[in-house]
C-alpha cells in the first residue's frame, strides 16, 4: 500500500529526531495529524495555536534541535503568527506546518481562505507552498535545512488535498542536514586595530550578550588582564553572570548595578556578541565584536568593528593586549554594590511588611527556593524586570523570554515547551496577570498533559510596564487596569493545585510548597500595582516625564494615586 505525502513528511520528521508536534487538529490538517497518530511523535494538543509556536520555540532554544508546530487552514495557521514572530526573532529552529484550503479553491475567496505565503513572510526565513508531493519533498528539505542553520523559522504551507496524494521517492530526503556553523575567523587588521585601541585606552569596559556565552572562558581572561568590568544583556545573563568577579549588571530599563556607569565612563567600551537595541543606553564610538557583520554599528557608532566569532576573536586578541591596573574595576565594583543595594535589594527584604506585596520581594524569594537548575520563563512587562534583576544562576539555570519580539503572554506557553522537552527539570513560569489572561486557556493544556510546571502569577491588576511607559512620556496612566481576578480560583476550577498569597509571611512557604508539589501548581501572588521599575541611571527626560505625568494626574484628581505611587517607589529612586 502506498504512503501519502503526509505520512512521508511525518516519517521524515521522525528520522530527524522530532519527538513532538504542538498544535490544534482541524479539517485541512487532518491528513497530517492522522499520520502523526500512527507515528512515534507525540501530538501536543494546545488550546491556541499561538501557544503551539511559543512552545516549539522554547523547546528549540533549550535543546538546540528542530521543533515543530502546526495549524489548520485560515484562522488555525494565522493564530500561529505571534509565536512564530517570537521564535523567528529569537532564531529558534522551528518548522511550522501551515495547512491550507484545497488547491482547486485557491484564489476563489473560498471559506477560510488566506494567503499564508504572504502572511508568514515577515515571521520566517523560508516559506513555501507545496503544490505536489515531488515539489513538497524538496520544499521540506529546504525548510528544515534553513531553520537548522539558524536563519529563523521555516513555514511549509500544505493544502489538505496535496497532503493526501501518494508520496514520491525523492533524493532530497535521503541525505543528511548540516547543523553546525563554521567558525568565522576575524580579519587580522581588525583584530590588530582593536588591540591597539585597547592598549591606548586607560580604562576598558565590556558589554556582552548571548553571543559571548560560548566565549565565556576567554571573556573572563580578557577582563582579568584588562581589569575590565563586564555588563551583560538579558539573554546573556544566565551564561555570563555565574562566578563572574567582574559582573556589574545590566543597563536599560531592565538595568541594575554599575553597567551603565562602566560602559560610559570607560575610555573604551567593547560590545561583544550583543545586539542590544536601545541606543540611548549605549555609549558612542565603541569597539564591537560580532559574528554577524550586519550588526556592526547598527545600534551605536562603532570605531573598531571586528567581524568574527567571539571565541576565536578573543583568543587572537588576548596575546596582543597589555595588562592594566585595577583602579577603574574597583571603582565600578563599589558603584555596583551600592546601586544593587539601593535599586535591587531595597524591596527584596521582608521587613517592609507591605500589603499588597512588593513584587521584588516575591521574585527574590522565588530565586532562593527554586532549583539550582530550574528553567525560568518570564512574561514581557514587569515580570521581565523582576526576572532580570532577581533571578540568578547558581550554575545550571536557564531563562527564556520574548527577548526580541517583546510580546505579552509568552511565559506560560514557553514553559509548556520547556517542561515537555525537559520532564526531569523544574520549570517556573513568571506570569504577569495581563499575560496569563491573554492565553488563559493554556491552563487547560497544562492540566490536560499533567505538566508539573510551576506558575507564579504576579497579580498586580495592571499593565505595569505600559503604565511606566506612559509616565516616562508624561502621560497619566489610562486603560491599564486589569481588575481584581482570583487566578488561584480559576486554576482550581480546571483541576490545578493553586495557592493564593496576600501576606508577606506567606510568600516563602507558598513558593516552597509549590516547588515541592509533584504536579502543576499556580501561585497567585497579589502584588502592588504601584511598584514600578526605576532604572539605576535615570535621564532628565525620564524625570521630566514623571513630573508631567504627576502634574496631569493631580489635575485630574488623582492625588491618592500619586501618594500610593510615591510610597511604593520612593526608595527605588536614584539618589
Amino acid at each position: 500500500m502506498s504512503k501519502s505525502f503526509a505520512q512521508q513528511l511525518v516519517e521524515h520528521l521522525e528520522q530527524q529526531g522530532v519527538r513532538r508536534i504542538y498544535g490544534l487538529v482541524g479539517d485541512s490538517l487532518n491528513p497530517i495529524t492522522d499520520a502523526i497518530s500512527k507515528s512515534s511523535i507525540e501530538w501536543v494538543h494546545v488550546h491556541h495555536e499561538e501557544a503551539a509556536a511559543f512552545a516549539a520555540g522554547a523547546e528549540s532554544l533549550l535543546t538546540g534541535e528542530l521543533a515543530v508546530c502546526a495549524g489548520s487552514c485560515g484562522p488555525g495557521n494565522t493564530h500561529l503568527l505571534q509565536g512564530l514572530y517570537d521564535s523567528h526573532r529569537n532564531r529558534a529552529k522551528v518548522l511550522a506546518l501551515a495547512s491550507h484550503i484545497p488547491t482547486p479553491n485557491i484564489g476563489s475567496e473560498y471559506h477560510q481562505e488566506t494567503h499564508p505565503t504572504k502572511v508568514f513572510e515577515d515571521a520566517s526565513a523560508y516559506c513555501e507552498m507545496v503544490h505536489s508531493p515531488e515539489q513538497g519533498a524538496q520544499a521540506l528539505h529546504h525548510a528544515i535545512q534553513s531553520t537548522l542553520l539558524g536563519k529563523g523559522v521555516s513555514v511549509l504551507v500544505l493544502p489538505g488535498d496535496v497532503s493526501k496524494l501518494d508520496a514520491v521517492d525523492h533524493s532530497s530526503l535521503d541525505g543528511r542536514y548540516s547543523k553546525e556553523h563554521p567558525t568565522l575567523m576575524p580579519p587580522k587588521l581588525q583584530v590588530e586595530a582593536l588591540a591597539e585601541a585597547i592598549n591606548e585606552a586607560k580604562t576598558v569596559a565590556i558589554f556582552a550578550g548571548v553571543g559571548a556565552v560560548e566565549a565565556r572562558e576567554e571573556l573572563l581572561e580578557l577582563a582579568e588582564k584588562l581589569k575590565a568590568p563586564i555588563g551583560h544583556a538579558l539573554r546573556g545573563k544566565m551564561g555570563l553572570q555565574p562566578n563572574n568577579p567582574f559582573d556589574v549588571g545590566m543597563t536599560g530599563l531592565l538595568g541594575y548595578g554599575a553597567c551603565h556607569d562602566a560602559i560610559h565612563e570607560a575610555e573604551l567600551a567593547i560590545l561583544i556578541g550583543t545586539d542590544f537595541p536601545y541606543r540611548e543606553f549605549l555609549p558612542k564610538n565603541v569597539a564591537q565584536i560580532d559574528v554577524d557583520g550586519t550588526r556592526l554599528g547598527r545600534r551605536t557608532s562603532t570605531s573598531y568593528p571586528v567581524h568574527g566569532d567571539a571565541k576565536v576573536t578573543l583568543q587572537q586578541l588576548l596575546p596582543r593586549v597589555e595588562a592594566k591596573d585595577d583602579a577603574f574595576l574597583r571603582k565600578m565594583l563599589k558603584v555596583h554594590e551600592k546601586k544593587k543595594e539601593h535599586v535591587v535589594n531595597a524591596y527584596a527584604r521582608s521587613d517592609h511588611g507591605q500589603v499588597p506585596l512588593h513584587p521584588e520581594f516575591v521574585a527574590a524569594q522565588l530565586d532562593e527556593v527554586a532549583a539550582a537548575d530550574a528553567v525560568f520563563t518570564v512574561d514581557t512587562g514587569m515580570c521581565t524586570v523582576w526576572g532580570a534583576r532577581y533571578i540568578n544562576n547558581p550554575g545550571g539555570r536557564e531563562l527564556l523570554a520574548s527577548f526580541r519580539h517583546g510580546t505579552m503572554a509568552n511565559a506560560l506557553p514557553q514553559a509548556i515547551g520547556a517542561q515537555l522537552s525537559h520532564p526531569d527539570r523544574q520549570v517556573v513560569a513568571m506570569c504577569g496577570d495581563g499575560g496569563l489572561a491573554m492565553l488563559l486557556g493554556e491552563l487547560l493544556t497544562v492540566r490536560l498533559h499533567e505538566l508539573p510546571l510551576k506558575m507564579v502569577v504576579f497579580n498586580n491588576q495592571t499593565l505595569g510596564m505600559v503604565k511606566l511607559e506612559m509616565m516616562v512620556e508624561g502621560m497619566p496612566s489610562f486603560g491599564t487596569d486589569n481588575g481584581m481576578v482570583d487566578y488561584a480560583a480559576i486554576a482550581k476550577g480546571v483541576g490545578i493545585h493553586a495557592i493564593r498569597v496576600t501576606q508577606p509571611e506567606e510568600v516563602r512557604t507558598a513558593l516552597a510548597s509549590a516547588m515541592a508539589h509533584p504536579g502543576p501548581v499556580l501561585v497567585d501572588v497579589v502584588t502592588n500595582p504601584d511598584s514600578l521599575s526605576v532604572p539605576p541611571d535615570i535621564t532628565m527626560d525620564v524625570l521630566t516625564g514623571f513630573a508631567k505625568a504627576s502634574a496631569r494626574t493631580a489635575l485630574q484628581g488623582g492625588f491618592g494615586e500619586l501618594l500610593d505611587l510615591a510610597k511604593s517607589n520612593i526608595r527605588n529612586m536614584p539618589r
